[in-house]
């Protein structure tokens, strides 16, 4: 066989390499391959643990950027949101205030969407979206610290018609 007949068969621009798909693919088999050979608590601690460090660095930039140490709750929230436009869109639909708590639901189109679209073992609200809770939550308790006592994010549904998952953020004062 001659070298160059062979070369020229396998050859392909790198133009033609899509990267996002092959992330994709690993992202998949890594979140089914960590709950074959760990289980189910330890899939959900890392996927949360992968989103919360980049949530601690998020909350540190804003903090240092605006000069302060501590937000209100939907200033924190705004400010964060405003941050991440490039791998969020989100609306906020409703902010309920009670005395116990503030819950806000949301329309969010995030950046792991088209990817749990395209992989069909992925599913909204469930496993992979953990790094975005993660992600959140971290983000949320740093900037706004002793003025709530937890944040609990929650998938409410998945809204196929726009394109978003409905989600709510009960942020415990």
């Amino acid at each position: 066989m001659e070298l160059e007949k062979i070369n020229e068969r396998l050859k392909n621009e790198p133009s033609n390499i899509n990267p996002l798909k092959g992330y994709e693919i690993i992202c998949e088999a890594m979140v089914y391959k960590i709950l074959d050979i760990f289980g189910k608590n330890s899939l959900l601690s890392m996927l949360y643990q992968t989103g919360a460090g980049p949530g601690e660095v998020i909350a540190n930039r804003i903090k240092l950027n605006y000069g302060k140490d501590q937000f209100e709750i939907i200033e924190a929230l705004e400010i964060l949101i405003s941050e991440l436009k490039e791998f969020y869109s989100i609306q906020i639909q409703t902010i309920e205030e009670n005395p116990e708590f503030i819950r806000v639901v949301l329309q969010n189109h995030c950046f792991l969407r088209e990817s749990i679209k395209r992989r069909g073992k992925l599913q909204f609200g469930k496993a992979f979206c953990r790094v975005n809770k993660g992600y959140f939550e971290t983000a949320l308790k740093k900037l706004i610290g002793n003025k709530m006592k937890r944040i609990d994010i929650r998938f409410l549904r998945n809204v196929p018609e726009k394109d978003v998952c409905l989600e709510e953020l009960i942020f415990y004062l």
